[in-house]
C-alpha cells in the first residue's frame, strides 16, 4: 500500500491560526447560565489576544464586534444601581477591537456611548471615548457624543466644551459653539443631553440607547423640578 504524504498548504494552515482566537472567544463567551436561566458569566478576549492575529486583525476585531453588540447591555456586577463597575466585559472587548484594528470607526461612536449610556461604566467609556477622539480628530460624531460623556457623566465641563468647539470645527451644527458657552448652567446639561437623543433618533441609533438616555434626560427634569421648587 502506498501512503500519500498529505500537507495543509501554508496559507490555509495560517487561516487557521488566525481564527482559533475567534473560536476560543466564542465557546468562551456564549452565557454560562443558572437552572433558573438567570445568571451569566461572560469572558472577555484576554489583553494579549494581538499577538495571534497572524495578520488578521480586522477579521478578528470584526468577529469580537459582533459578539459584543449581542450584548450591550451586559454587567457582570453593579457598585450601585444602573451603575456597572469599572472596566467591564463590554469595556475590555471594546478595548480589543479597538487595539486589533485601530480605523475601526463603529465601537468609538457607538460601543463608547453604549458604555456610558446604557451600563454606565465611566472609566471604561472615558478611555474608548479618548482614544477615539485621538484616532479620529476630524470625526464631529465621536466629538460631540463625547462631550456629552464628559458633561453628564464625568462632571468636566472644560472638556465638554473644548470638545464641543473641537466638534463644530469638524462640522458639527453651528448652535454646538452656543451650547459650549453655556455648559457653566444647568439648562446647557439638559439642552446638551436632549440634541444628543434627537441626534440618535435621527440617525436610527440602538432602540436601547435611546431608551437609556431617555431616562436619564428624564431624570434631570426631575432633579432640576426638586430644586426649583426649594
Amino acid at each position: 500500500m502506498e501512503f500519500v504524504n498529505w500537507r495543509l498548504p501554508t496559507s490555509i494552515y495560517l487561516k487557521f491560526l488566525s481564527l482559533l482566537p475567534v473560536v476560543l472567544i466564542a465557546a468562551t463567551n456564549w452565557s454560562s447560565l443558572s437552572k433558573n436561566q438567570e445568571a451569566r458569566d461572560l469572558i472577555a478576549p484576554p489583553a494579549f489576544l494581538n499577538r495571534f492575529s497572524f495578520g488578521y486583525q480586522e477579521v478578528i476585531a470584526d468577529s469580537i464586534w459582533i459578539r459584543a453588540i449581542q450584548d450591550f447591555d451586559y454587567c457582570e456586577q453593579k457598585k450601585s444601581e444602573n451603575v456597572c463597575v469599572d472596566n467591564s466585559w463590554l469595556y475590555k472587548m471594546l478595548e480589543a477591537v479597538t487595539e486589533l484594528s485601530p480605523k475601526f470607526r463603529i465601537p468609538y461612536a457607538a460601543g463608547a456611548l453604549a458604555l456610558t449610556v446604557i451600563i454606565s461604566d465611566i472609566e471604561g467609556a472615558t478611555k474608548i471615548f479618548d482614544k477615539g477622539v485621538q484616532r479620529f480628530p476630524n470625526d464631529w460624531t465621536i466629538l460631540y457624543h463625547a462631550a456629552y460623556h464628559y458633561l453628564y457623566e464625568v462632571k468636566d465641563k472644560k472638556r465638554a466644551a473644548e470638545l464641543l468647539i473641537q466638534a463644530g470645527q469638524n462640522g458639527a451644527p453651528p448652535w454646538v459653539f452656543t451650547l459650549a458657552g453655556r455648559l457653566y448652567s444647568d439648562a446647557g446639561h439638559l439642552e446638551l443631553a436632549e440634541s444628543l437623543l434627537q441626534e440618535m433618533k435621527q440617525t436610527n441609533q440602538d432602540p436601547t440607547l435611546i431608551k437609556r438616555l431617555q431616562d436619564k434626560i428624564n431624570s434631570m427634569k426631575a432633579t432640576q423640578q426638586q430644586q426649583a421648587k426649594q
